[in-house]
């Protein structure tokens, strides 16, 4: 069934156009949002125009996100539409991160990367280390396979007890403080909600040993700064490295970013280049369930707010 779908906004000429298509490739129309059933959001950074574009668009029904975590359009959700975003389509991408970010902190890249002159050896070896991931999802999937080859012991903390393939036990939240005194590596890979908003304050940072690493490739507010701040410069945690922070962009002159143990990167673990070649084929076939009528991809749950 060939059916009729807008993309807008149009402000973001890469991403408006590879939906464009996406929606082609899958057999829908393309029309103006007034006349559309579906709808694939073209620009992340633009949901103040949400509104108006959608006043009149009384034939909607379906409204497809163009990233993971959805936290910028929360107050955007509304039971009138089914609502389905990027979830897992950047997993493969963010995981890769991850790998990188590790890596880079326990060869001192970081530290290094700062040096003007030559300096003495230091590092550590990935073999073999305890790794906590907060989160079950699509990029802890991705990377339990890429951490096999070191031989880690991980342990996944998400919602439910149902086990990961390649995860060496998987527990619930609850008992996190359970596995932190045994955390070389502590890596957050969760969505952003109001039960996990500063899951990583103070008490955590005190229950992991002086030699754990964080790695939040998440969102900033998982992690409460000053605290992480305090952590860092007393040597509470031995580094950590942020492709997410709160306040995001970090200011210039925040005190992390003259941590010589912090490792910061601006939201790259997916980036535009990476991120709408995965895209682009997710959205088609979502718009072509969506005219077959079969179950969409990435369904967000309006109630949970991810």
């Amino acid at each position: 069934m060939n059916r009729p779908i807008a993309v807008a906004p149009d402000t973001r000429p890469v991403m408006y156009e590879a939906m464009c298509r996406a929606v082609s490739a899958a057999g829908a129309s393309l029309v103006e949002p007034r006349e559309a059933e579906g709808l694939i959001w073209a620009d992340p950074g633009r949901t103040e125009d949400f509104p108006e574009i959608v006043a009149d668009a009384e034939r909607l029904s379906w409204i497809q996100l163009p990233y993971a975590g959805i936290e910028p359009f929360a107050h955007h959700l509304d039971y009138r539409w089914t609502w389905t975003c990027g979830k897992g389509v950047y997993a493969p991408a963010v995981a890769e991160t991850v790998l990188s970010l590790i890596l880079a902190l326990g060869k001192n890249l970081h530290g290094y990367a700062r040096m003007q002159s030559w300096s003495g050896p230091e590092g550590r070896i990935l073999a073999g280390s305890r790794i906590t991931i907060l989160g079950g999802g699509g990029i802890t999937s991705h990377l339990l396979p890429l951490l096999a080859p070191w031989g880690c012991d991980v342990t996944v903390v998400r919602r439910s007890v149902t086990p990961l393939p390649g995860a060496n036990r998987t527990i619930t939240s609850a008992r996190l403080h359970e596995v932190l005194p045994m955390t070389d590596v502590l890596v957050v890979a969760l969505a952003l909600t109001a039960e996990t908003t500063g899951i990583i304050g103070r008490p955590e940072f005190d229950a992991l040993p002086d030699r754990a690493m964080l790695v939040n490739v998440a969102r900033g507010g998982h992690v409460v700064t000053s605290d992480l701040v305090d952590a860092l410069q007393g040597g509470r945690i031995a580094a950590a490295a942020l492709d997410v922070t709160d306040p995001e962009p970090l200011p210039d002159g925040h005190p992390l970013w003259s941590l010589p143990n912090c490792l910061i990167t601006p939201h790259i673990g997916n980036t535009p280049e990476m991120g709408i070649r995965l895209l682009e084929p997710f959205v088609a076939d979502n718009v072509r369930r969506f005219c077959e009528g079969r179950d969409l991809l990435a369904g967000v749950d309006v109630a949970l707010g991810y």
